[in-house]
């Protein structure tokens, strides 16, 4: 199998002292991986792209007043190589973030298609055993198996369902009838974009009743509205607002302990780098919100 060439700068540009895996305590894990996209392909360039789109913004959190970089953010390079099935993508994967895991390392991921996360979270799980999952989609990825694949994109939350972690999905507007069917036979909660809108915290509130108290944030970027990132393969109108989003994460990191998340389905668009700079703005705000644990 050919190993990538294509560059992985420092995510946020940052200098060594503060971008050495030895004193990081977060490390952007880049996947790039597309195999199973179904719609538009063009994922696997989401990760650079990000990475890029991060050199162009503020270290200074202008809403919290901080600078978060402090803590140490490593940029691990490329784990899957080019022309690698879904079943072998969830086995390097795994093993790379294994003993990130291990050594008490944040993981933020970077894809790539949705496919990736549920390598990610079987890892995860095995330093956090109250773990659970806030997954921000527009589509429920409950398929058992689509496209003769049960690592298919689209079956990736039954797939973490599979190993026994609880899921609270927020902003779906779109599924199928067999996910439709599960989700009513195994009570799952799905949370609207028009609850968030019609009562903010009152449905944030219910959120974080129904998490652990150790989360992984699985960010799918169609959860917002394409108004805010259009560059995605399988767009949904009338999602999340930035906003809204921010007001969740910061409520996770205030009442929960963040211990791992990735930003998915990020497709850059020739001339334009909206849906990668927002990306990008979205992984430094969850490092951010994950230190508003400490002292706690």
């Amino acid at each position: 199998m050919k190993v990538r060439t294509w560059r992985c700068n420092a995510f946020l540009d940052l200098e060594p002292e503060y971008a050495a895996l030895s004193r990081s305590r977060f490390v952007i894990f880049p996947v790039a991986y597309d195999g199973t996209a179904t719609a538009l392909k063009g994922t696997r360039f989401g990760p650079d792209a990000i990475i890029d789109a991060s050199n162009h913004l503020e270290w200074f959190d202008e809403q919290l007043r901080e600078e978060f970089y402090r803590a140490g953010i490593h940029t691990h390079g490329h784990v899957l190589p080019e022309d690698i099935s879904v079943e072998q993508a969830q086995e390097r994967i795994y093993a790379a973030a294994r003993p990130l895991v291990a050594q008490g390392k944040t993981i933020i991921a970077l894809g790539g298609e949705h496919s990736i996360s549920a390598a990610l979270v079987k890892a995860v799980r095995e330093g956090w055993a109250e773990l659970s999952v806030l997954h921000l989609d527009a589509h429920a990825d409950l398929r058992d198996s689509y496209q003769g694949s049960t690592y298919n994109h689209a079956c990736v939350m039954r797939r973490i369902h599979d190993l026994k972690v609880p899921v609270v999905s927020v902003g779906v507007r779109c599924y199928c009838r067999e996910e439709y069917d599960f989700i009513k036979a195994n009570n799952r909660t799905i949370i609207t974009p028009e609850m968030m809108a019609d009562d903010l915290g009152g449905t944030i509130k219910a959120i974080l009743q129904q998490l652990s108290p150790c989360v992984y944030i699985s960010f799918d970027i169609d959860a917002l509205d394409p108004s805010l990132a259009p560059g995605t393969g399988t767009p949904q109108p009338g999602g999340l607002s930035y906003h809204e989003v921010l007001f969740l994460l910061e409520s996770v990191g205030r009442n929960k302990r963040i211990v791992s998340a990735d930003i998915v389905e990020v497709m850059p668009m020739a001339g334009s780098a909206v849906t990668e700079t927002v990306a990008a703005r979205l992984a430094y705000k969850i490092i951010a919100y994950t230190q508003l644990y400490q002292g706690k």
